[in-house]
């Protein structure tokens, strides 16, 4: 039996080219959201380089928004890092004082969103905009990131 084909080459090329095309393309987004993270953490004063150093990215963002170094473990462990990763970026949306509707943005298209936090003319206001304008952390109750939500302590 004779498998030759004149088409063989033809459709390997065609698959290299697709391939390579989205190679090219993956590699620009990863390039745009490493530039824009570094904008991100320039903006709130923290080293650009950190962007591309694995988890240390990520205890740089924690930093910026102003929680408790735990965080990192939380933001490690698999399932709970789902919650507390939407958390922190909420949490940084509101540090450049957007809206949570900027932090479904940052979620679903991260390659819109980081460069328009990055690039664009969001300043940093400090940690979650609304805790500062509160008055600092560990203000007890009425805390707008407060998990629970509780105004009154003895409200059940």
């Amino acid at each position: 039996m004779d498998y030759s084909s004149d088409y063989s080459s033809e459709g390997a090329g065609i698959f290299a080219a697709l391939g390579l095309g989205f190679f090219i393309f993956y590699f620009a987004i990863i390039i745009l959201m490493i530039a824009s993270m570094w904008k991100v953490f320039e903006k709130a004063g923290k080293p650009g380089w950190a962007a591309i150093i694995p988890i240390y990215n990520i205890y740089i963002m924690i930093e910026i928004v102003g929680k408790p170094t735990i965080w990192l473990l939380w933001c490690l462990i698999p399932c709970v890092n789902i919650v507390f990763s939407i958390w922190l970026y909420n949490l940084v949306s509101k540090s450049f004082g957007k809206e949570e509707g900027f932090t479904v943005g940052m979620i679903l298209l991260p390659f819109v969103f980081w460069p328009i936090l990055g690039f664009g003319s969001a300043k940093y206001i400090g940690p979650s905009a609304a805790e500062a304008q509160q008055g600092g952390f560990g203000n007890g109750f009425g805390n707008p990131n407060d998990p629970f939500n509780q105004q009154n302590p003895n409200q059940f």
